[in-house]
C-alpha cells in the first residue's frame, strides 16, 4: 500500500493529465473568497498545474504559486502562472505581502500550525486565508456501481470515496485545517463555506481522470488497467458526479489587537 508521502509525489507523474482531467473550483468560490479580501494580490499554495491559480486570475487576481514538485510547476508555468518551487513551511517570502492565502486540494500535505503561522507571516491587514477541497457527493446509485468496481479490482486502494460515508473526505480536512488555524492564535475563528454542484463526465473522461486520484497512479500497471476496465463495465455513456466545494476560510487578525492581548 503507498504511504502519505509517496501519494503526495506520485501527481507529478503524469502532470499534463492531471491538469487535463482534474475538476476546476465553481465560479461561486473563486466570486465569494476574491469578494472578502482586501485586494487582488494571492499566494496559491501548492498550486500544482496552476488549476486553481488561473481561475483566480481570471477574476482579475494577480497569483503567485508555491509548490514542491517541479515538473507539475512546469506545467503551470506554461500556463503564464509564476511559480516558485518549494513546500510551504520552507518558503521564504522575502518581505513579500498578499491579500489572500489560497489552497485547492492541497492544504492536507501542509503542517496545519506551521502553514497557518506562514500565511499570517504574508498576509496584509484584513487578508484571509481560504483552504477548499472538492469532495465527491455521488448519488447512491453511482457509488453502488463504483464500490463494485473497486471491490473486484482494488479493494485495498487508499482514499477511495465509494461505498464510504458521504462526509468522510470533506469534514477530517476542515477539522484539522480549522484547528491548525485556531492553534496558530492569528485568525479570526474559521468558517466553513460550502458550494454543491455536478459535472457530467462521458465514460472516456472519467476513465482518464481515474489514474489522477490519490495512489491510483501507484498502483501496478495491470491493476489499474484492471480497475479501469471494470469501471467501463459498470459505467454509462455518461456519469454525472456531484461535488461538495468545501472552504476553511479565516480573517487574520490585527496586529493591534494581538499585542493588546
Amino acid at each position: 500500500m503507498p504511504t502519505p508521502a509517496e501519494i503526495a509525489r506520485s501527481f507529478g507523474l503524469d502532470a499534463e493529465r492531471y491538469d487535463r482531467t482534474r475538476p476546476r473550483y465553481p465560479a461561486a468560490m473563486v466570486e465569494r473568497i476574491t469578494a472578502a479580501l482586501p485586494g487582488r494580490v494571492v499566494l496559491d499554495v501548492g498550486t500544482g498545474t496552476g488549476i486553481a491559480a488561473r481561475q483566480f486570475r481570471a477574476a482579475g487576481c494577480r497569483v503567485l504559486g508555491v509548490e514542491p514538485d517541479e515538473r507539475m510547476a512546469a506545467v503551470a508555468r506554461r500556463h503564464g502562472v509564476e511559480v516558485e518551487i518549494a513546500t510551504f513551511e520552507e518558503w521564504a517570502p522575502e518581505g513579500r505581502t498578499f491579500d489572500g492565502v489560497i489552497a485547492g486540494q492541497t492544504w492536507h500535505w501542509v503542517d496545519p500550525v506551521a502553514g497557518a503561522g506562514q500565511a499570517a507571516r504574508v498576509l496584509t491587514g484584513g487578508g484571509r486565508i481560504a483552504l477548499f477541497w472538492n469532495a465527491f457527493d455521488p448519488s447512491p446509485e453511482v457509488v453502488a456501481r463504483f464500490a463494485e468496481a473497486y471491490r473486484a479490482a482494488a479493494p485495498d486502494l487508499p482514499f477511495t470515496m465509494w461505498g464510504k460515508p458521504e462526509t468522510s473526505a470533506a469534514d477530517p480536512f476542515h477539522g484539522r485545517a480549522a484547528d491548525g488555524i485556531r492553534r496558530s492564535g492569528r485568525f479570526e475563528e474559521p468558517e466553513l463555506w460550502t458550494f454543491a454542484w455536478e459535472h457530467t463526465y462521458t465514460r472516456a473522461e472519467w476513465l482518464d481522470l481515474v489514474p489522477t486520484s490519490g495512489g491510483h497512479n501507484l498502483l501496478p500497471p495491470e491493476e489499474l488497467e484492471a480497475l479501469l476496465t471494470h469501471l467501463a463495465a459498470v459505467l454509462d455513456d455518461t456519469v454525472t458526479i456531484g461535488y461538495r466545494t468545501m472552504v476553511t476560510t479565516a480573517t487574520l487578525i490585527p496586529q493591534q489587537r494581538i499585542r493588546r492581548a
